[in-house]
């Protein structure tokens, strides 16, 4: 499986993004998929996970009721819908693809990684 997230861009505080994350791979409709985002100078941290189907979705706390996760697998993308963007989501995005998992919000766990993409908020 390969990944490819795209989306990312410059955006006021408030305003909103879409990113999407694109997959090459007959498979990719049996992995759950994460999006992770890595600010300057601070670790990779967890953002939001949907399981193969779709059925179940899991936000961080810091974007719960902001960011909304959702997948099309007939065309083989996963999407992160960002609104009410704040400063502190300046980061680059990453989406990520895994087939089993103790823990989705381990990073490490993922078996395949996109290209990340960056947003940049301003106050």
């Amino acid at each position: 499986v390969q990944l490819q997230a795209s989306g990312g861009g410059l955006v006021q505080a408030g305003g909103s993004l879409r990113l999407s994350c694109a997959a090459s791979g007959r498979t990719f409709s049996r992995y759950n998929v994460g999006w992770f985002r890595q600010a300057p100078g601070k670790e990779r941290e967890f953002v939001s996970f949907i399981t193969y189907g779709g059925s179940n979705t899991y936000y961080a706390d810091s974007v719960k009721g902001r960011f909304t996760i959702s997948r099309d697998n007939a065309k083989n993308t996963v999407d992160l819908q960002m609104n009410s963007l704040k400063p502190e989501d300046t980061a680059v995005y990453s989406c990520a693809a895994i087939r089993l998992y103790s823990d989705y919000r381990l990073f490490s766990q993922y078996d395949y990684w996109g290209q990340g993409t960056l947003v940049t908020v301003s106050s």
